[in-house]
């Protein structure tokens, strides 16, 4: 008997030795089922296992063998293959991987900021037979979800999935990635795979590496903060600090705390004030008032729309809002971007008098309803106009001297804003990972910058560096019209990125997707996502597939010329001829002599140059065109229907 229990105690040591050392072989988020490889490229494969764990991979008829390190990493590479597919991969080490439904084909890597984000639920109403119609099982998409980390490079990207572009999916992907995408495969019927790796709202800092970004002047000290224990510690947690950073303001909403709150139909609105709608309430008689401000409208449904759902459109809101109708919530979101959008389910609409009140928070500057977008009630066939007269009520005050970033309006530490922050978590774990090229959709977080020219080149020369191709093709979508239309010659932060952003491509196998034209005065945010995927689509034809025959730009400046009183100007890109987007004169283009008192001209095309002049410049030195934050107007496109890039000739 005591044989035998040693023998057991033996065997269970054994077993429990045997396990302690076994380690499933682990594969990187990118190398899943469904995944995209690009052709013509030596395929990388990496992960994780036991130290000196022999891994095995059979793929396509190929086998190759590799064996972990100390590190307990492996690494392997498969010979180039031509598109195709779909293929299964199998990988053996203590266990067995089987990976389903890969194809070979261009894997383009996007990145930035919002624009490149916003998903196709976001334009369906602009594009519902993109929404209905999408059957590309041959495109795949693979979204990047958000994590920053300043003080180290991440091995892996955050957990994320390959998805098939088709109805089942569309509204969650990307907008310009889909019709980029569709695009090329529609051009070269091969396999596309999309890696999205964006975040809105963030800074190009945040997306170079420390090596690159610390050779620039005003980072390096910056980055030896993040390497300081205590810096972080206050910066992370300031809250522990002691200090007041992070402490937000509280205080009690009239309209919730009352008897009968605000949004029911119940509630009878004492001395509210007039106000038209849409607009903000800065303009209507409410100055510097950050808080909550509720807002409501009574409204007449005929009998055709009671008992059936129907869609409530309330353009956008700066900043938050809670939507109720007939005393219930119908809707709220958190922040000002997104298109208000609304379902009103069956039965709520009653016939004669309905009640809509909206609860707007909004800590910093002007509040309110966006013109110019879309207010209505509709079931799909009746349509109520919800523009006009509203009133309003204040319901609490934020003390000015807080809001609701923190107190004296500094903004909080956030990672994901300094310098590589995003590199370190969202492009350096792909880095292994082959790609036909790259999309940048970025900028407007940086409109101010002096140096987003420098930033851009150095990203551009650090992703390459990172992905071991100083000819990988880089594309870049040059900011388009946003803002106040001026209608005079003035100095505009927009056009200065779109300029950094122009003189980018002086790198090689670079181009631009220019979208002057598909922005909107009053959003950040456009809708026209289709007009820049189907630009870039043209520019990757040339840079990236070597297409000489395609026109792949509007007209770009090349000179200017000096003749007496007018200037003559050259471009590059004009296809076929030079042309005017519309009826009307060339227009857009400014001259000052060297003053730099710039004045409207007269511009007309000539052959493939276009002569500026004025009667108020006699001796003209510099000429710009489009050189505003919103250049309504401007007009010069080439033949093939691009429009012009701005430019200038007076740039520092």
């Amino acid at each position: 008997m005591k044989k035998l229990l040693i023998f057991c105690l033996g065997l269970v040591l054994a077993l429990f030795q045997c396990n302690s050392t076994r380690a499933d072989i682990r594969l990187p988020q990118l190398i899943a089922d469904g995944m995209v490889i690009q052709r013509d490229a030596k395929i990388n494969l990496w992960g994780w296992g036991r130290p000196g764990e022999k891994v095995t991979v059979t793929f396509n008829g190929r086998r190759i063998s590799a064996r972990t390190g100390g590190d307990r990493k492996w690494f392997a590479v498969l010979p180039e293959m031509h598109a195709g597919g779909p293929y299964r991969m199998e990988l053996r080490g203590d266990n067995r991987i089987l990976l389903q439904d890969i194809l070979i084909g261009d894997v383009w890597f996007c990145s930035g900021q919002s624009n490149m984000t916003i998903k196709m639920e976001r334009v369906k109403e602009k594009y519902p037979g993109e929404i209905t119609g999408a059957n590309y099982p041959r495109i795949r998409y693979f979204f990047v979800p958000t994590l920053a980390d300043v003080q180290r490079v991440h091995d892996d990207l955050p957990p994320g999935n390959w998805t098939t572009v088709t109805s089942e999916h569309i509204l969650d992907i990307g907008a310009v990635a889909y019709f980029f995408a569709k695009q090329l495969f529609a051009r070269y019927h091969v396999p596309i795979g999309i890696i999205n790796s964006s975040i809105g709202g963030t800074p190009i800092q945040a997306w170079i590496s420390e090596d690159s970004i610390k050779g620039i002047a005003g980072y390096a000290q910056r980055l030896a903060q993040f390497h300081d224990s205590a810096f972080m510690k206050h910066a992370l947690h300031p809250e522990h600090s002691g200090g007041a950073a992070g402490r937000l303001f509280t205080g009690q909403d009239r309209g919730m705390s009352a008897d009968v709150k605000w949004y029911d139909p119940a509630y009878v609105p004492d001395n509210w004030h007039r106000f038209w709608l849409p607009g903000y309430w800065a303009d209507q008689g409410v100055r510097d008032l950050n808080g909550i401000v509720w807002f409501r409208k009574e409204f007449d449904i005929p009998a055709e729309m009671t008992g059936k759902p129907a869609k409530l459109f309330l353009g956008r809101i700066v900043n938050a809002d809670e939507t109720y109708l007939n005393g219930r919530l119908v809707g709220n979101t958190t922040y000002e971007y997104p298109p208000r959008r609304y379902d009103v389910p069956a039965g709520l609409l009653k016939e004669g008098k309905n009640q809509i009140v909206v609860r707007v928070t909004n800590p910093a500057g002007k509040g309110g309803f966006v013109p110019d977008k879309r207010y209505e009630l509709t079931d799909g066939q009746t349509k109520i106009d919800l523009r006009g007269d509203w009133t309003y009520q204040v319901g609490l005050v934020y003390p000015p001297s807080r809001n609701m970033r923190g107190t004296g309006g500094d903004l909080q530490f956030s990672p994901q804003n300094e310098p590589a922050g995003l590199y370190n978590t969202m492009v350096a774990p792909a880095l292994n990972f082959a790609v036909k090229g790259i999309i940048w959709y970025q900028g407007e977080s940086n409109t101010g910058s002096r140096d987003y020219r420098q930033l851009l080149m150095t990203l551009i020369s650090s992703w390459r560096y990172g992905w071991k191709r100083n000819d990988l093709p880089f594309l870049i979508v040059q900011l388009p019209n946003f803002g106040e239309v001026q209608y005079s010659p003035s100095e505009s932060s927009w056009a200065e990125i779109r300029e950094a952003q122009f003189r980018a491509l002086s790198l090689p196998n670079t181009a631009m997707a220019v979208t002057i034209g598909t922005g909107e005065w009053n959003d950040i945010h456009p809708l026209d996502k289709k007009d820049v995927g189907d630009r870039l689509a043209l520019a990757a034809e040339k840079v990236a597939y070597a297409d000489q025959q395609v026109i792949a730009s509007g007209p770009l400046f090349q000179s200017a010329r000096v003749s007496g009183d007018r200037i003559t100007v050259t471009f590059n890109e004009v296809g076929c001829g030079l042309a005017t987007a519309d009826s009307r004169p060339l227009a857009g283009f400014a001259i000052a002599g060297p003053d730099k008192h710039f004045v409207w001209a007269e511009a007309r095309i000539a052959g493939d140059q276009v002569v500026v002049s004025s009667s108020e410049v006699q001796q003209p030195v510099y000429v710009r065109y489009a050189w505003a934050d919103n250049p309504e107007g401007a007009n010069l496109i080439n033949n093939a229907g691009l429009p012009a890039s701005p430019f200038r000739t007076d740039r520092p």
